[in-house]
């Protein structure tokens, strides 16, 4: 769009025209300072301005009296020397004669192009998502006081949330390929945001406090789904990686934010406050999306240079009628070597990923010797960095892509710094080498921080090799890389009761997934489109 700049005596005005619908501007040098004079039309509705040149190749602009360029109307250069119009400044659109609506209200959010919202409120998703994700982890200290519980049961209440997460990845790629990813993502933000809520109602009630925790799962476990099914729908190929490091990023903003939030929130006001508060953000969004779709009507994506996607607006009508005819070719996924590439890569990078999530503070407290709150705040770190290197990680890619590389080359790069660096920098603390804390914290930090590769390489495939069935792929893939959030956790805390060391329970299984990983993403992955549909 095309940004103007008025200021008081420096407007370009003509004579009314005849039969002029708009407010009409043009750059005439036949009129004179004395007669020059606004002339708006009587319609009450924003004010707008018609441009008819280029400004970016200063070409001459023709008149709406059909006269050539020479025909009295000034070039973008002498209107300059005029001093006329001189604050009109362009803000980087293409060349051509484009008309622009602006309205005073709002003006900056309106030009923003429709995928760029899309992706800037999904994120906003992903950061609430992680923080109703991690509350949990902080507020069972004091609610296991209060309540009497033991560790087992404490971990029965924690390991429910994934029982959800890991049920809905099905079902949630197939009903983000039926009724499109919006809807789903935003029946999943309120469906969570609901169930966080009436944890502190439910809690001294175990069924009804581990049905809640399920329901949080279900509603964030179809949240992947519908965000790869919308990237996939509207985002072109060289714009991809930082989209999904953009929206899968706001995870580890979540978990930051969640982290850091809850502490004091719960020393304050108690541990109901978390979920109340966390909760209520999540209904926010909620609403605020509905607003943000209802405005969609009047300002469409815009359409992207040398890419296609598919509109995402699907009505509800075409969307049952899809759902009563859906054929999903499951057959032909599974005879893929490339999605089973996916598969085993997806489950390896939740290994690492869940494990050392719910280990690390621990490992922190007993085996460097820190205090609780050090630990706690060290755990900070890795999804910290994450965020940081998820940005580098995306423009990266991007970039590669943009200057010709394969694109199942640059995935391939990216996921295998995803999995040799944190199976490297784990190697390296697992040994006896004399470092310090502080040097095992930061050399564990970097390996964690730079898995966030995998955004660009794993979670970029999905999209890669079928927009049309990519939410149904990351469907099977996540519910497979959910199976470590539930069985991976558990049988860490039963090898470090048996071996007494971190190096046997945490570090050495995370290694072994990371390195065949590496090897079965390296030989068998593939970006290259795929017609599913077509092999059954």
């Amino acid at each position: 769009m095309t940004k103007f700049t008025l200021r008081p005596n420096s407007f370009c005005f003509t004579p009314p025209i005849a039969n002029s619908r708009d407010s009409i501007f043009l750059l005439n040098n036949n009129i004179s300072p004395k007669n020059q004079r606004l002339q708006l039309s009587p319609l009450n509705s924003p004010l707008k301005f018609r441009v008819f040149c280029s400004i970016k190749e200063k070409e001459s602009v023709k008149g709406v009296d059909g006269r050539g360029s020479n025909g009295g109307l000034l070039r973008v250069e002498e209107r300059d020397k005029a001093g006329l119009c001189s604050d009109l400044d362009e803000v980087g659109h293409e060349n051509g004669a484009k008309e622009v609506g602006f309205d005073w209200k709002w003006a900056s959010w309106k030009n923003v192009p429709e995928r760029y919202k899309l992706i800037g409120t999904t994120s906003l998703a992903f950061v609430i998502c992680n923080m109703d994700k991690v509350n949990l982890s902080v507020a069972i200290i004091p609610m296991s006081h209060q309540f009497g519980w033991n560790s087992a049961v404490a971990g029965l209440v924690q390991s429910s949330f994934f029982w959800g997460y890991a049920l809905s990845q099905l079902p949630g790629g197939w009903l983000a390929k039926i009724f499109g990813g919006r809807k789903v993502l935003e029946i999943g933000v309120l469906a969570w945001s609901l169930a966080t809520a009436l944890v502190p109602l439910l809690a001294g009630f175990m069924p009804g406090l581990i049905l809640s925790r399920i329901m949080v799962g279900i509603g964030e476990g179809v949240s992947p789904s519908a965000a790869t099914d919308l990237i996939a729908r509207s985002i072109p190929l060289e714009e991809r990686s930082r989209a999904v490091s953009f929206v899968f990023g706001g995870l580890s903003v979540g978990s930051v934010t969640g982290l850091l939030l809850a502490p004091p929130l719960i020393q304050k006001f108690g541990w109901e406050s978390v979920f109340y508060i966390f909760g209520f953000l999540g209904i926010t969004w909620f609403s605020w999306f509905q607003f943000l779709g209802e405005s969609q009507v009047s300002y469409a994506a815009e359409p992207v240079a040398k890419s296609k996607y598919i509109d995402v607006s699907k009505s509800w009508s075409s969307s049952l009628q899809e759902l009563g005819s859906s054929d999903i070719p499951w057959k032909a996924f599974f005879q893929s070597p490339a999605v089973w590439a996916m598969i085993y890569a997806h489950f390896c990078g939740s290994w690492g990923h869940y494990t050392c999530l719910s280990w690390l503070p621990t490992y922190f407290s007993e085996e460097l010797d820190l205090n609780l709150t050090e630990a706690a705040w060290v755990s900070i770190l890795p999804p910290l960095a994450s965020v940081f290197v998820s940005s580098i990680a995306s423009q990266f890619a991007d970039n590669l892509i943009a200057k010709g590389v394969e694109t199942t080359m640059v995935r391939k790069i990216c996921q295998s710094i995803a999995f040799l660096s944190p199976a490297v920098c784990m190697t390296i603390s697992s040994l006896d080498l004399g470092l310090q804390p502080w040097e095992i914290v930061g050399i564990l930090t970097g390996g964690l921080a730079l898995s966030s590769f995998a955004l660009s390489g794993l979670y970029c495939t999905h999209q890669d090799i079928s927009p049309e069935y990519a939410s149904i792929l990351l469907g099977i893939t996540n519910t497979v890389g959910a199976v470590p959030g539930i069985v991976g956790i558990a049988l860490t805390g039963f090898l470090l009761d048996s071996t007494h060391s971190w190096s046997m329970s945490l570090f050495a299984p995370s290694i072994f997934f990371y390195m065949s990983g590496t090897i079965v993403w390296l030989v068998f992955a593939s970006s290259k489109p795929q017609t599913f549909s077509k092999r059954d």
